[in-house]
């Protein structure tokens, strides 16, 4: 049981170094996109989707960036699943913005 909980610890532990080193699905997004100022703003904006989204929320905000016709579409989405995603989204939004900006 002992190793189990030590290998759990370890494998935590490199899954964490490996997101700082390369970022999360958002920041990686912004880097891919081109249309930040800089590396230093993807990283904040990245940060701050790691502080308000979770795992499957990153992944889906990092689309909008290549398809930005997909949050428009979640946006004016009624599906109760899409208005609790957008509710959150506009979080993300206040937050990078009240970081990175």
């Amino acid at each position: 049981m002992r190793v189990l909980v030590g290998l759990s610890f370890a494998l935590a532990a490199t899954l964490s170094f490996v997101e700082s080193a390369h970022g999360n699905p958002v920041e990686r997004a912004c880097r891919a996109a081109g249309r930040a100022q800089s590396a230093e703003l993807c990283s904040c904006i990245g940060a701050a989707a790691s502080l308000t989204l979770g795992e499957r929320d990153q992944a889906l905000a990092a689309d909008f960036f290549a398809n930005p016709q997909a949050a428009q579409d979640i946006r004016m989405s009624d599906r109760r699943r899409d208005e609790a995603f957008w509710d959150r989204y506009l979080n993300f939004g206040q937050v990078a913005e009240d970081m990175c900006g």
